[in-house]
Order: C-alpha cells, then sequence, then structure tokens
C-alpha cells in the first residue's frame, strides 16, 4: 500500500518522516531523490539546459540555487521544470516500491498534490503547523527573508486544503505530541493494510 506524507513548506513533514523510519517504514523522499537525480541524470541535465540555458550549468553540475532563483521567479518555468523533474522522480519511486516488502509505504513530497502523484496513494497524511511557526523554522534552516520563504509557501496549495484531502491530519506545534500522533496513525495504517 502506497501512503502519501505531505505537507506546506516547514511543517515539519521530514521529522514525522524520520519517526516513520523507526517504526521500521521505508520513506521515499521526492525532494531528496529529486536533488540527487539532478546530480545524476545526465538525459534530465540536459533537457533542463535546453530549457533555462547554459547558466544552469556550473563546473559540470546543475547550480541548483541559481535554478531555484529563475523557476520560482516564473510560474511557466517552474511548470516547465517540474514538467521535467516529476517523470524522472516518479520512474524513481517505481522502481524503489517494487523492492519494498513492508505493509505499506509512505510517499514524502511537498508538493504530493500539485503534482498529482497523490493518485497512486490509498492514503494520505497531512503534517500542519500554523503558517508564523512555519515561516520562524524555514528562515532559521535556509537563511532566507521572509518574502523569499513566503513566494515559496505561495507556490503551494494553501494548508487548509490539503487538510480536507487528508485521511489523517498530524498537528506539529506545541501542545500535540508527535510521537503519539505518528504511532496512532501507523496502527492503523498497518491494520488497513492488513485487511
Amino acid at each position: 500500500m502506497i501512503v502519501g506524507l505531505t505537507g506546506g513548506i516547514g511543517s515539519g513533514k521530514t521529522t514525522v518522516a524520520e519517526i516513520f523510519k523507526h517504526l521500521k517504514v521505508p520513506v521515499f523522499t521526492a525532494d531528496e531523490e529529486s536533488k540527487k537525480l539532478l546530480d545524476t541524470d545526465k538525459e534530465l541535465q540536459q533537457k533542463l539546459k535546453e530549457l533555462l540555458g547554459p547558466e544552469l550549468m556550473k563546473d559540470g553540475q546543475i547550480d541548483k540555487k541559481w535554478m531555484a532563483t529563475q523557476i520560482f521567479s516564473d510560474e511557466t518555468l517552474l511548470q516547465k521544470a517540474n514538467a521535467i523533474i516529476h517523470p524522472a522522480v516518479g520512474k524513481a519511486f517505481k522502481n524503489w516500491h517494487q523492492q519494498q516488502k513492508a505493509p505499506y509505504v509512505l510517499r514524502e513530497a511537498a508538493i504530493l498534490f500539485e503534482s498529482g502523484t497523490h493518485q497512486d496513494c490509498a492514503q494520505i497524511v497531512v503534517v500542519v503547523a500554523p503558517e508564523a511557526l512555519r515561516l520562524e523554522r524555514v528562515m532559521k534552516r535556509s537563511g532566507e527573508t521572509e518574502a523569499q520563504v513566503k513566494e515559496r509557501m505561495n507556490k503551494q496549495w494553501p494548508q487548509e486544503k490539503k487538510e480536507a484531502l487528508a485521511d489523517y491530519v498530524i498537528r506539529n506545534y506545541n501542545q500535540h505530541s508527535l510521537i503519539k500522533q505518528v504511532i496512532a496513525v501507523h496502527e492503523n495504517l498497518i491494520r488497513t493494510a492488513n485487511a
């Protein structure tokens, strides 16, 4: 069974994914996989170079920072880049999924709904946190300004829209125990997978 794990930037998806890993759940992280493919997949690099120009490559590697500034400031370019990257990540997921033996696997992706990859998920887990807290977390870890983080947030679906489509919502802020919530979801997913 494929379970989607998503949430807005700074919601704490990665932390939640780590807890699932401790529970021996195989986790496929789409963002990590796309970074790996950007570094190693020559065909993908070539297609992106054709889209964005020769400035994309620096010392034989994709300049990810430069690429981000280009695509996040231009909606059309972002969609075109995603149309190149998403199928490659999808193929990598398929290959990875075929090798798993667990009752269920997690497919962690920031833009699970936006990319359409939620369609092959039997269940969806959405991690949520208040926007102010999410902003603070992302600014702290990335060094970006509030305006830069908000620009990235605006490229994702609003949290409420994701929450409405979720089978499970994990609240990642102070008064809620993250581990207890993840264990409860995990137990339900095991039951569903074995049913």
